[in-house]
């Protein structure tokens, strides 16, 4: 097989040396636009993972690269006069330009043919090639040629930031966080090799206008960067290499094969400088398109395996990257937290580390983070242990009066099993057993506030004294069995009205048993849905109306707390999308109009519910669909919303229009709640797809969120909040009576349980290199 490769960076030629090492006959070419030694940047950094798998493919160059590294296990991060250290990441650093030469050194031993200063814009230099692996870079060329077919998607992220060096010895992954006069900048450095050390310098765009480096020279910005982080330098200059400020450009190809063409690295997908993986996805591509073609011996085969086996990886990673990413695009949010909590939210931003792993890895530094939250909740009026405090998720929190024993929420959840709107035997065991399960906070399914204002026939509804009473049941119940607060939420399905139970068919219209339905607008949710007739004033009034009389309601059920659904495309919701509010009255057109209707219905229910008892409001924070609702009207919504009384802000997203696109993970709501908190400065709940107590105290430790909601967790395991008391060794945890025997029994079994599971994990987790390094009295590691 002839192939021809397009590029002669890391993932083109490790692809030529394993496709060679496979067999020796082929026919492999590389073409590079650049001379042999000439690069940019600086260094390259891998972990410890991606070096096992070079060992495991190509002995001969791993050796020779990790003979070369620097090794350190440590992350420093200053910031405010306090430097953070945290250990054990297993990171190894390595000249570019040294890492090239290796490989080109590599492939020339094994017959790769190499030609370099070669202009690969002229395909016929390759027409007869059996296979063309494009791997020409970030910049590729040949993917925007073939933009048509490939369909990249780049997105021009706002940061700047420049690629240097420096002189300056580093021993730990390195980030610098400095205040200037015009603003915050970002250092994230590495050493490479011996007195050399990688530095990436970042800021905001507004900073970089201020301090005026568009118009600075290369060596001017590079001085100007010595003046900022020259407390740190020690007189180690600042040294340069193509060093040119620019925006990164995060890169999605929707496919990656044409013809005998392929897709390789930076030329189909980019990830993020801030976690230190472009590299290293390059040349794990090489080694996935490596093992296609030892499956598959076929071109198209092997293409096409590639392609549909590496991209799920591929978009894991970038996922962890862009999560990284939009952390340090939005720093200026966290400035004001305390240096712990501050270095907490550093090491935690992609989701990759939680508390729990990083309690293995540092203790330390996870109990100053407890004292740190604990010394928050003190403030607060608490008395509670700064010495040994307890976990952030048990720690207690105060809205208004009402006080919660931890920070665990049930999640609002439809249970769509009401009969007549009048919650039954079902509801009181759903909500009494998660009660006595130890949440600290239990919120109702939304309730409707009028017959018509259903979602399904099923749903629960406080619009009479047989649904006060039964609610009151529920109530009276979580009081008397619990030390958790309930929360009313009350709603109106607007749109999504009039449709079929979850398990018949969600949001599907009823085929018959329908009611009038209303929106903003006269938009139907499905093209064959009921066309909702738009909201007039005569209908604004009594919906008011319908509000405040539930209201009242739930004040005499005894609810502790009252939240009003604003969210997910139901009637209010519809109000304050501009994908469903076509309004031209007061009502639509800006967000200030939009807003008008839901605050109308909240500053009365607010009027009727007693003001010593707090209220919360439920938004979508996005639509997740272009024109809709984004994240910085969310931050308004709730800005405005705080200013009416609201106490707490329930971040949810989408759920507004059937074309929305989410993008779904673990805690994928979560900087939503992150990005209100932290801008908007009120407190909010976070909810989706948070499965563990340790994403719990992740999330709260990092200032992400005030409460945590769980919904799917909580439907299998009432009992997850006292399980993950019995886990951290809360004791005080309320339990009844009657269950006293099992909360003692899991106690004892935890404290076991614990010791045992982290024990098997520091006894699985292989030493780092730069661990093995210190043993072997610092000799290399090539040979191990």
């Amino acid at each position: 097989m002839k192939t021809a490769i397009i590029g002669g960076g890391p993932a083109g030629l490790y692809f030529a040396i394993l496709m060679k090492k496979q067999k020796p006959d082929a026919d492999i070419t590389v073409y590079e636009r650049n001379r042999a030694d000439e690069t940019f940047g600086f260094g390259v950094v891998f972990s410890d993972a991606t070096l096992d798998n070079f060992e495991k493919y190509d002995l001969p160059s791993y050796q020779r690269i990790v003979s070369e590294f620097a090794y350190w296990d440590d992350i420093a991060i200053h910031f405010k006069g306090n430097e953070h250290r945290i250990g054990g990441n297993g990171f190894c650093g390595c000249s570019r330009r040294t890492l090239l030469l290796i490989l080109q050194d590599r492939a020339a031993e094994l017959g790769v043919k190499l030609r370099y200063d070669v202009d690969v814009d002229d395909e016929s230099l390759f027409a007869d090639a059996d296979l063309v692996v494009v791997a020409d870079g970030i910049n590729s060329r040949f993917r925007e040629r073939y933009a048509e077919h490939f369909q990249p998607e780049v997105d021009l992220r706002p940061n700047k930031f420049a690629w240097m060096g420096s002189t300056k010895p580093l021993d730990a992954f390195t980030f610098i966080f400095q205040e200037t006069e015009w603003g915050p900048f970002i250092a994230h450095a590495y050493q490479y090799e011996a007195n050399r050390s990688t530095w990436v310098f970042e800021t905001d765009p507004d900073t970089f206008e201020r301090a005026g480096l568009a118009w600075m020279s290369e060596e001017e910005s590079a001085a100007l960067m010595e003046r900022i982080f020259g407390w740190f330098l020690n007189g180690h200059r600042i040294l340069t290499n193509r060093s040119i400020w620019r925006n990164f450009p995060m890169i999605r190809s929707k496919r990656w094969v044409l013809g005998n063409k392929v897709l390789l690295g930076d030329a189909k997908a980019s990830a993020h400088f801030s976690i230190g993986s472009g590299t290293k996805l390059a040349m794990e591509d090489a080694i996935a398109l490596y093992e296609a073609f030892r499956r598959e011996p076929s071109v198209d085969g092997a293409l096409s395996l590639y392609e549909t086996g590496r991209r799920e990886e591929v978009e894991k990673t970038q996922h962890a990257a862009d999560v990284s990413l939009v952390w340090f695009e939005h720093v200026a949010r966290f400035w004001d937290f305390d240096p712990v909590q501050f270095a907490f939210g550093v090491m935690t931003r992609a989701k990759a580390i939680t508390y729990d792993s990083l309690r293995l890895r540092a203790p330390e530094f996870v109990d100053a983070v407890d004292r740190t939250f604990a010394a928050q909740v003190q403030r607060q009026g608490f008395d509670v242990s700064t010495g040994r405090p307890t976990v952030p998720m048990f720690q207690p929190f105060r809205l208004r009066d009402m006080v919660l024993p931890n920070r665990v929420v049930m999640s609002p959840m439809d249970m769509y099993s009401a009969k007549d709107g009048v919650p039954g035997d079902w509801h009181l065991v759903h909500y009494g057993s998660r009660a006595t399960g130890g949440a600290g906070l239990i919120f109702t399914e939304m309730t409707c506030v009028s017959p018509e204002a259903r979602i399904t026939l099923g749903c629960t509804g406080l619009w009479n004294d047989e649904q006060e009473a039964a609610w009151k049941r529920i109530v009276d119940f979580v009081h008397a069995n619990s030390a958790g607060k309930i929360c009313l939420q009350l709603g109106h399905a607007g749109r999504k009205g009039a449709t079929k139970l979850m398990w018949d068919g969600m949001d599907r219209p009823l085929e018959d048993g329908e009611w009038d339905i209303f929106s903003a607008s006269p938009i139907p949710y499905f093209p064959d849905s009921r066309v909702p007739r738009e909201v007039g004033r005569e209908d604004m009034d009594r919906i008011k109306a319908q509000f405040v009389d539930a209201t009242e309601r739930g004040e005499r059920a005894g609810f502790d707390m009252l939240e009003l659904h604003c969210a997910h495309g139901y009637l209010l919701a519809s109000f304050l999308s501009p994908l469903t509010n076509r309004r031209t009255d007061e009502y639509g057109g800006s967000l200030e109009n939009r807003l008008r209707f839901p605050l109308e219905i909240f500053d009365a229910m607010r009027a009727a519910w007693p003001s010593h008892k707090p209220m919360s409001v439920r938004i979508s924070a996005t639509d997740w669909a272009e024109g809709g609702i984004g994240s910085d009207d969310a931050v308004e919504i709730a800005r405005v919303f705080s200013e009416h009384g609201v106490d707490l802000v329930d971040v949810s997203t989408g759920q507004t229009v059937r074309e929305a696109r989410p993008i779904y993970g673990r805690m994928f709501q979560t900087p939503f709640s992150d990005q209100i908190r932290n801008e908007a400065r009120v407190s909010t709940m976070c909810v989706g797809n948070i499965t563990t107590a340790d994403q719990v105290n992740t999330i709260l430790a990092a200032g992400r969120a005030d409460l945590v909601a769980l919904g799917r967790p909580h439907l299998v395991d009432p009992f997850f909040t006292m399980k993950a008391a019995a886990w951290y060794g809360v004791k005080d945890i309320h339990s009844p009576p009657q269950y006293l025997p099992g909360k003692d029994q899991i106690f004892r079994n935890s404290v076991r349980e614990k010791q045992d599971l982290e024990e098997l994990k520091i006894k699985a987790k292989p030493k780092t290199r730069a661990e093995l390094k210190m043993e072997s009295g610092g000799k290399s590691l090539a040979a191990e």
